[in-house]
Formats: C-alpha cells, sequence, structure tokens
C-alpha cells in the first residue's frame, strides 16, 4: 500500500492559514491533493492537520481517498519537525512490511499526478532505499566564509559549462515505513532522485513566494492543461451509472425508470454554447434515453453497443466530424468503457467507479458519483 501523508499545520507565522489561502483560485492545498486522488499509485491520502479549519476545507473537497488525522498538541508547534508527526502516525496505527509512505508538501503545488506515479515506479523497480524529488541546479555556490564551494573562480567556466547539480525542492520524498521507522527519517539508505523541472524548485514559504509561484502556475500547469482542453472538439458520455445512479427502478406495473441528474443537463447545455459536439454510448437499449437525449440536444445517440464496441462508434462520430480521437473527452465508469476510456485524449470517471477504471492512466476521477453530478463535473473542468 501507498500511504500518501500531507502535512497541513494551521500555524504558520508568515502566510497565516496558507495551506487553505487561496492560490489561481482554489485553497492551496487543493492541488497536490488533487493529483494524489488521480494517481493510480496512492491508495490512502493521510492530511495531518491541528487545525479544524483547514480538516473542514479539504473535507469540503470530496476526496475520496482522503482522510483526516489530528496531531497530537505536542507536535503541532513551531518547533515540531515532520518527521515527529510522521513518527506519532506510524505508531498509532499498523502497517504491512511493504507499505510506503509518500511525504508530500502542499507548499509545491506543481506536483503533477504522473509525478508520484513515475517516482513510484522507479523506485520499486531499482535497488534504492528511498526517494526524494529534486531539481537541477546550474548556479556557483559560495560559503559565509567566502570560499567558493562548486567551482574555481579563478577559471570561472560558463555557466552552462558548470558541474550540474541536484536542489532538493521540497515537493516529496517517498520512503517505506518500515525504513522511516528504523532511522526515524523521511529517507535513509541508498537514495534515488526523481527529477522535475527547475520552476519546480520554488516553495511557498513568504508572501513573495506566493506571487512568484501563482505566475509559475498559471505559466506552466495550468497553462498546460489549458493547451490540451482547448482541442476538446466532442464530449461522449457513458449513460448507466455515469448520467444515472446504476440504479434500475420498477413500478409496480414493472415499468422500468432511470434518475437523471437536472444539473448534468445544464452541462450539456453549456457544451452546446461553446460549440463541443455531444454524444451518448451506451450497451442498453431504452426509449428513456431517446427522451433524455432529445431533451437535452445530444447530437449523436448509440444504444445497444457491444461491450467493446464503445471506441468503435466513436471513431466514425470522429470520421463525420473530422476530428482525431485525441480532440475527444469521454467519461464512464465500468469494463465496457476500458477500450475508449485509454483511447481519447481525455478521460473521466465516477468516483464510484470500478477500480479498473480508476487506474487507467491519466484518467480524471471526479469527486462526484454516477448521476449525482459527476458529469456536470467534468463538463465544467474542461470549459473552466
Amino acid at each position: 500500500m501507498i500511504i500518501s501523508f500531507v502535512p497541513l499545520r494551521g500555524g504558520s507565522k508568515s502566510i497565516p492559514l496558507k495551506n487553505i489561502k487561496t492560490f489561481c483560485g482554489k485553497p492551496l492545498a487543493f492541488w497536490v491533493l488533487r493529483e494524489l486522488q488521480i494517481s493510480t499509485k496512492v491508495d490512502k491520502i493521510v492530511v495531518a492537520t491541528d487545525s479544524v479549519e483547514i480538516a473542514e476545507t479539504v473535507i469540503s473537497f470530496n476526496f475520496s481517498k482522503v482522510e483526516i488525522y489530528y496531531r497530537d498538541e505536542i507536535n503541532a508547534r513551531d518547533i515540531s519537525t515532520t518527521e515527529d508527526v510522521i513518527l506519532e502516525y506510524i505508531n498509532k496505527h499498523t502497517f504491512n512490511v511493504e507499505d510506503y509512505l509518500l511525504l508530500v508538501q502542499a507548499t509545491s503545488p506543481f506536483t503533477r499526478a504522473n509525478d508520484f506515479d513515475q517516482a513510484i515506479n522507479n523506485l520499486k523497480f531499482s535497488d534504492s532505499t528511498s526517494l526524494l524529488s529534486c531539481s537541477r541546479f546550474s548556479r556557483f555556490i559560495w560559503n559565509k566564509n567566502s570560499e567558493p564551494i562548486n567551482y574555481d573562480y579563478k577559471n570561472r567556466p560558463r555557466r552552462q559549462d558548470c558541474e550540474e547539480q541536484f536542489i532538493e525542492n521540497g515537493a516529496f520524498y517517498l520512503s517505506s515505513i518500515t525504513n522511516i521507522i528504523n532511522t526515524r527519517n523521511r529517507i535513509s539508505g541508498k537514495i534515488l532522485i526523481y527529477e522535475m523541472p527547475e520552476y519546480c524548485s520554488v516553495e511557498i514559504d513568504e508572501e513573495l513566494d506566493w506571487v512568484i509561484a501563482e505566475k509559475i502556475m498559471y505559466k506552466y500547469v495550468l497553462k498546460e492543461n489549458k493547451k490540451q482542453l482547448e482541442h476538446i472538439k466532442l464530449f461522449l458520455s457513458d449513460i448507466d451509472g455515469t448520467l444515472t445512479d446504476s440504479g434500475m427502478y420498477y413500478s409496480d406495473e414493472g415499468v422500468e425508470s432511470k434518475k437523471f441528474n437536472t444539473r448534468d443537463g445544464k452541462g450539456f447545455e453549456l457544451l452546446r454554447d461553446n460549440n463541443i459536439k455531444t454524444g451518448l454510448l451506451t450497451t442498453e437499449v431504452s426509449n428513456i434515453v431517446d427522451f433524455r437525449s432529445k431533451k437535452l440536444k445530444i447530437d449523436y445517440v448509440f444504444q445497444g453497443v457491444a461491450n467493446m464496441s464503445k471506441l468503435e462508434k466513436a471513431l466514425e462520430i470522429c470520421k463525420i466530424e473530422k476530428i482525431s480521437i485525441n480532440e475527444v473527452a469521454y467519461i464512464g465508469d465500468d469494463l465496457n468503457c476500458l477500450e475508449l476510456l485509454s483511447a481519447v485524449g481525455l478521460a473521466a470517471c465516477p468516483n464510484d467507479a470500478v477500480l479498473e477504471i480508476k487506474q487507467i492512466e491519466n484518467i480524471l476521477v471526479m469527486n462526484s458519483n454516477g448521476g449525482n453530478g459527476c458529469v456536470r463535473e467534468f463538463i465544467e473542468y474542461i470549459l473552466r
């Protein structure tokens, strides 16, 4: 099991309650918690806090992997170390020898789900015992005694010829829980570096850091997301378990009904207003779907689609629209959606989707369950 540990203390002096202060439109902690939620390798997210306000904010994100851990007062002081609260948590719980702890800092909001997943894979398939995130660093360094550390000033090299080094960027650390217990340290033994871009070395500790970090976030992270989403020309959705709660409702007369969410319906209107074509794909055949799709003015509706031909139907629509499958967004919840979800440019699933779907690489796991607004959530993510 991979347990992510995210310390969110409420007593920051430089920026009060900085972990939930609005950063690029969301509380700061939201960004790393969302990526951990999306991660296919992280099994559980433990938010260790001493603040009810922080806990309530985190709970409001509705991330299914997250649990709140209230740290002891003695380990919530200014002098308390991160290792103190990690060991406190470990000592109060039971773990298997193969369990790992991924320590993640909310003050490094640039980390992506892929970073977590790749780092976990890198460590598991190496002979190292722990891992930390770093950024490449090419600077001339001096100590307090006015002595150069990493170059000869009498034979000054060009900066691009300077021996490259790595700076610990504080984004995350990974080690087995057994090693943490034995060494009382977040990393130990043979340590592996996971390299991240240079801009990821900016941590948010002071007000100026905050301003710089927001500029970086908009330029490198959110702009990248926006560029991907601007290519979406077609939005497709599964029905049962996605647009509905997967329940089958029958009257005393045996008449079948389905429960849809009106917020999802509004989402399709928003897509239409933004010139994005829409479609529904389902293995079932139902007059209810006909009624609903006509009301929502859906462009393409395919019912009775065989289990492994949803991709084929999507490609038919792409051919008609003269677009590629990379310009398609699709949300589905079960195995009959697996092939299409793995092929589209942007994939998402409800929070209660089956595990095999949640484990698709780079899939977005919504906060809402099927039939409870997950489609609207995905649509807003695209349009935002």
